[in-house]
């Protein structure tokens, strides 16, 4: 299973915006993309527009170029808007749903606790962080000593959190249920999906 290893405030800074890879994060340290000195900024083509904002939300999401384009094939025979539903799916991995719940603090976090095995989707033990989830399904944790306290540890340090509207979570008893699928309003990702379509329909 491959992911990106290298330093993440890099990618961040190269796109210009917060992509939740890191808890504590603001542009304003550095203003300049990466590179010797603060690469210069050169006004891009439609061409470098489209494919900046693919970028973004390959990254926003933590996957790769090839399961991204695997999902915008998906979404575009899926009947509907091709760009929300492509959304919709990645919405739907259970790293980011784990992410969503409050029970990670950040994206790339939450696909590790999938990793390692700790999370229950209904009931059954899953190690897949690309796995979709659908409506009725719920999320729990494996009840070993050590991990309730690591989950424990990310809710208190996560206090406050509040999940999208389409998710149910009890971060006392440390449960979440998908309510319904995500919708546009629901997605919260910097991204204008259109621009994605766009480039994949060249």
């Amino acid at each position: 299973m491959g992911r990106y290893l290298g330093p993440r405030c890099r990618l961040m800074r190269r796109e210009g915006v917060n992509l939740d890879l890191k808890k504590k994060w603001t542009l304003e340290r550095r203003e300049s993309p990466p590179g010797q000195h603060g690469a210069k900024k050169a006004k891009l083509s439609n061409y470098g527009v489209q494919l900046r904002e693919k970028q973004k939300t390959k990254r926003f999401y933590c996957v790769l170029e090839k399961q991204f384009r695997n999902y915008f094939i998906k979404a575009a025979s899926t009947k509907g808007i091709t760009g929300h539903i492509l959304l919709q799916l990645l919405e739907r991995r259970i790293d980011n749903v784990i992410y969503q719940m409050g029970f990670g603090l950040t994206r790339s976090q939450a696909r590790q606790i999938v990793s390692h095995g700790l999370v229950l989707l209904n009931g059954k033990k899953i190690d897949i962080p690309s796995i979709q989830v659908k409506p009725g399904d719920t999320v729990e944790f494996k009840s070993k000593p050590a991990t309730v306290k690591f989950i424990q540890a990310i809710v208190e340090k996560n206090e406050g959190w509040v999940a999208p509207s389409w998710l149910e979570v009890d971060s006392a008893k440390m449960t979440g249920k998908v309510v319904r699928l995500p919708l546009r309003e629901d997605i919260k990702a910097p991204v204008n999906e259109q621009l994605i379509v766009e480039l994949y329909s060249r």
